[in-house]
C-alpha cells in the first residue's frame, strides 16, 4: 500500500486546494498578532493624571476650568513617586477637607472683594499642607479612555497594566497545554474552530468588562483560545503540503503575523477608544467559523488515529480540486502500526534524539521571546510617535522573512538558525558598548540585531514542526513554544529591572542568551528536504550533525 506522502504527491503537494487552505489559515496570523501586541494601544497612559480633593470637582465646575487648568491649579507639585511613574502624573493630593477650599475662596473674596477663578492663589490651599496618597477620584487629561484610565492603573496600581500582559501570556501557556494537546487527541480543525469561537466571545467580554477582575479573567481566556487558533492553524498548513513546500508555508504564515503588527497602529489611530480597538481586533475571529465548510481535517492526523479511509477520501477531494487523478490502485493507504496513545512530556524526552531536540528547542523558544520582546520594548523607551514607531518596527521584520525564504532551501535550516541568533547576540553586545555620541551607528547595529532575532524567531517555528513525529507534533510544538510564553512574562521585568541598574545591562543579557542559542542549535539534525517524520523511530534515525 502507498504511504501518505506518495498519495499526496499524486494528489498535488501544493495545488489549488492547499493554496486556498493556506491563505485562509494565514489570516489567523493577523488576528493573533492583534491580540499579542494589543496592550500597547489598549493601555496608552494619559499624559496627566491626578486625584481630586473633596471639593475640587465642584470648584472646577464652578469656575469652568478645563482639565488642563484644573491640573495646573489644583494638583500638587511632582514627588519622587511621580517622577518614577509612566506619565506626568500626581500620585498624592493635599489632605484638606471641603471647608479648607471654601475658606481659601472666602479669604480671597475678603481680600479682593470679588472672586477671581483665574487666580490660583485664591483657591489653591497652603502649599505646605500635608500630602496623602490617592486611592480614588482620579482625573485624566486624555480625550479618549484607555484601560489605564478605565481601571485606574496609575501610581500604586500601575502594576495592573503589566499584570494584564502577564495574564495574557499565562493564557498562551495554558493554551499550549490544553487546546493544543486536545488537537492531537481530538483533531486539528475542531479544536481550531472551538478556539476561534472562544477567543471571540472572551474578547467581547473583555471590551465590556465591568471591573478589573472580570477583565483579567477573560483576557486570560482570550490568551488560552488565541494560542489554540495560532498553533493549530500552523500545524494544519504544514501537514497538508509536501516537504518542499513546508518552508514556504512555515515562513509566509509568520509574515501574516508581521502584517498584523503593521496594521494594528492604523486601527488604533482610527478607533482611539480602547473598547473600540478591542472589538475591532476580536470580531474577525467569528468569520473563521466559516472554515467549517471549506477546511477539512488534516489527513495526516487521521492516519495516525487509524482512520485511513477518511484520510483517503479527503486526499481524493484534494486531487479532484487540484485537477489530478488518483488511480484505483490508491484505494487504500498505509496506516501506522503504532498503537494510538495520548501524548505526554515523557514521549518528548524518552529517547536520545527526541530529548536533545526538545531541550534545545525549549531554550531557543525562550531566548527568541526574551530577546525579541526585549528589543521591541527597548525601542519604545526612546519615545516619539507611538503609531509611526510601531509601524516601522513591523516593517523591519519583513526582510527577515525574505532572507529566510532565500536561504533555508539552499543551505538548510540549521546554519541560518544558528547564524541569525549569533548575529542578534553580537549586535546586542556591540550596541551596549557603543558611545552615545554616534546614535546613527547604535541604531544601525540595533536594527541588525532586531532583524537577526526576528529570523531566529521565525525559523524556530519551522524547525520545531519538522523535528517531531505526527503523533507528537502539535503537542511538541505547543509545549516547546510554551517557553516562548514564559519568556514573554520574563522579558519586561528583565528589561526594566536591569536597566534601572545600568541602561545597557539588558542588552548584555540578551547578547549572551542569543549567542549561546546559536551554538546549541548547531547540534540539531538538518531537516532540509526530508519527509515529515511519522513516528519516534523516524526521528531517531535523522542524521546527526557532523561538527
Amino acid at each position: 500500500m502507498p504511504s501518505f506522502d506518495e498519495v499526496l504527491q499524486k494528489a498535488g503537494e501544493f495545488g489549488r486546494f492547499q493554496r486556498r487552505v493556506f491563505l485562509l489559515m494565514c489570516l489567523t496570523g493577523i488576528t493573533f498578532a492583534f491580540l499579542f501586541v494589543s496592550v500597547v494601544f489598549l493601555g496608552i497612559s494619559p499624559h496627566h493624571h491626578w486625584c481630586r480633593g473633596p471639593s475640587a470637582a465642584a470648584l472646577a465646575e464652578r469656575c469652568g476650568w478645563s482639565p488642563e487648568e484644573e491640573w495646573n491649579l489644583t494638583a500638587p507639585a511632582a514627588s519622587a513617586q511621580d517622577l518614577g511613574a509612566r506619565s506626568d502624573g500626581r500620585c498624592e493630593r493635599y489632605e484638606l477637607e471641603a471647608a479648607n477650599w471654601s475658606s481659601a475662596g472666602d479669604a480671597a473674596n475678603a481680600a479682593e472683594g470679588a472672586l477671581s477663578c483665574s487666580d490660583p492663589l485664591a483657591f489653591f490651599p497652603n502649599r505646605t499642607a500635608p500630602l496623602v496618597p490617592c486611592r480614588d477620584n482620579w482625573k485624566y487629561s486624555q480625550s479618549y479612555p484607555s484601560i489605564v484610565s478605565e481601571f485606574n492603573m496609575v501610581c500604586l496600581d500601575s502594576w495592573m497594566l503589566d499584570f494584564t500582559q502577564a495574564v495574557l501570556n499565562l493564557g498562551f501557556l495554558a493554551g499550549a497545554f490544553t487546546l493544543c494537546y486536545a488537537a492531537d487527541r481530538y483533531g486539528r480543525i475542531i479544536i481550531y474552530l472551538i478556539s476561534c469561537f472562544g477567543v471571540g466571545i472572551s474578547g467581547i467580554v473583555v471590551a465590556f468588562a465591568p471591573n478589573f477582575p472580570v477583565f483579567v479573567i477573560f483576557r486570560f481566556l482570550q490568551g488560552v483560545f488565541g494560542k489554540g487558533t495560532w498553533m493549530t492553524s500552523y500545524v494544519i498548513v504544514t501537514e497538508m503540503v509536501g516537504s518542499k513546500q513546508r518552508r514556504i508555508v512555515g515562513i509566509v504564515i509568520q509574515m501574516f503575523f508581521t502584517l498584523g503588527i503593521i496594521i494594528i497602529p492604523g486601527i488604533a489611530y482610527l478607533i482611539p477608544k480602547w473598547q473600540g480597538i478591542q472589538l475591532a481586533i476580536t470580531l474577525p475571529n467569528f468569520l473563521f467559523l466559516l472554515y467549517y465548510w471549506v477546511v477539512p481535517e488534516s489527513p495526516r492526523w487521521l492516519i495516525t488515529r487509524k482512520k485511513g479511509k477518511k484520510a483517503l477520501k479527503i486526499l481524493q477531494s484534494i486531487a479532484k480540486y487540484n485537477g489530478k487523478y488518483l488511480s484505483p490502485t490508491y484505494s487504500e493507504i498505509t496506516v501506522t502500526d503504532e498503537e494510538v496513545s495520548n501524548p505526554s512530556f515523557l514521549d518528548l524526552v524518552r529517547t536520545p534524539q527526541m530529548r536533545k531536540c526538545t531541550l534545545i528547542l525549549m531554550y531557543a523558544w525562550f531566548t527568541s521571546a526574551v530577546v525579541y520582546q526585549g528589543l521591541v520594548m527597548r525601542l519604545g523607551i526612546i519615545g516619539g510617535n507611538l503609531y509611526i514607531d510601531f509601524f516601522i518596527s513591523g516593517v523591519v521584520e519583513l526582510p527577515g522573512a525574505l532572507l529566510i525564504l532565500l536561504t533555508i532551501e539552499c543551505i538548510g535550516r540549521r546554519l541560518p538558525f544558528a547564524a541569525s541568533n549569533i548575529v542578534a547576540g553580537i549586535a546586542c553586545l556591540v550596541t551596549a558598548f557603543l558611545p552615545e555620541g554616534i546614535p546613527w551607528l547604535r541604531t544601525t547595529v540595533a536594527t541588525i540585531g532586531r532583524l537577526g532575532i526576528t529570523m531566529a524567531f521565525e525559523i524556530v517555528y519551522l524547525v520545531n514542526s519538522e523535528l517531531y513525529p505526527t503523533t507528537l507534533r502539535n503537542f511538541g510544538v505547543s509545549l516547546c513554544s510554551g517557553l516562548c510564553d514564559f519568556g514573554g512574562i520574563v522579558a519586561p521585568f528583565l528589561l526594566f529591572r536591569l536597566s534601572a541598574i545600568w541602561l545597557e545591562l539588558p542588552l548584555i543579557i540578551f547578547g549572551i542568551l542569543a549567542s549561546v542559542c546559536g551554538g546549541l542549535v548547531m547540534l540539531l539534525p538538518e531537516t532540509k528536504g526530508i519527509a515529515l517524520p511519522e513516528t519516534v523511530e523516524e526521528v531517531e534515525k535523522l542524521a546527526s550533525p557532523h561538527l
